[in-house]
């Protein structure tokens, strides 16, 4: 079952030439292959581990080694 939206960007990319196609369709193809790896990686991260990078993210914030997020994104990226 396909949304409204998902109806009208094929129907979109359906009249563009092959090649523009293949270029559109490789898009969301590679964005999903990367969501796959990002979710199967924190799948496999055991407890320990993310105590231990939420330690050292605490340390390192403690010691004054870390940025305000607004500090590095600009005022209008942080919220």
């Amino acid at each position: 079952m396909r949304t409204e939206l998902m109806k009208r960007a094929i129907n979109a990319i359906e009249r563009l030439p092959a090649d523009a196609q293949d270029a559109v369709a490789a898009r969301p193809l590679a964005e999903l292959a990367d969501e796959e790896e990002w979710r199967k990686q924190f799948e496999s991260t055991a407890d320990a581990q993310w105590d231990r990078m939420a330690d050292e993210v605490r340390t390192s914030i403690r010691a004054g080694q870390t940025m305000p997020l607004e500090d590095v994104l600009g005022p209008d990226n942080s919220g």
